[in-house]
């Protein structure tokens, strides 16, 4: 069963409680959760989450794979499935599926066990060939560090290429309002 509401609006309410100033960012998120749909269901529309995992190594270079649909490079991540028990998990099994870097390879940064590093709200194209109207993203971004290296076995439906970035002056996203880390 996939994150509910409640746990969704709880782990905003938390990342709220560190940035506050990004209520009105989030407002959209508050909007769909408020709705009848699932708010993690990649069809609902207008509005659904999305999860991502920030991977830092033990150098703090950030992993950044390019998406082939949209030609980026981002923090690997995606849609929230059915099986995902919560939206850290989410961000994990999408780590692993994009990259081959398992979960057990990793560990949350102290203090971002359940709260995102970063809430990103972002604009979709409307895609016709998929029935998909243009909609917006809620990514909830999560920080971990990488173990030990580990070598980075890309699914090649999805991501084409990665490179390590590094964390200081480092573009977690190609969209405009997050320019770094905070």
């Amino acid at each position: 069963m996939p994150p509910s509401p409640d746990h969704i609006r709880a782990t905003a309410e938390a990342y709220l409680s560190r940035h506050p100033g990004e209520q009105q960012l989030l407002e959209v998120l508050f909007t769909a959760l408020a709705d009848t749909q699932d708010p993690t269901h990649r069809k609902t529309f207008p509005t659904h989450v999305t999860c991502s995992a920030i991977v830092l190594d033990d150098t703090d270079r950030v992993l950044h794979i390019r998406h082939n649909a949209t030609g980026k490079f981002l923090a690997p991540g995606g849609h929230v499935e059915r099986g995902d028990q919560d939206l850290v998990h989410a961000a994990l099994r999408e780590l692993s599926e994009e990259t081959g870097i398992p979960s057990d390879a990793v560990v949350p940064l102290q203090g971002f066990e359940t709260v995102p590093l970063d809430i990103d709200v972002h604009e979709i194209d409307a895609n016709p060939a998929k029935g998909e109207p243009g909609h917006q993203h809620v990514d909830f971004r999560f920080i971990f560090r990488l173990k030990a290296q580990r070598r980075v076995t890309l699914q090649s439906e999805e991501v084409s290429g990665y490179e390590w970035r590094s964390f200081r002056g480092a573009r977690l996203t190609d969209h405009p309002r997050q320019a770094g880390p905070p």
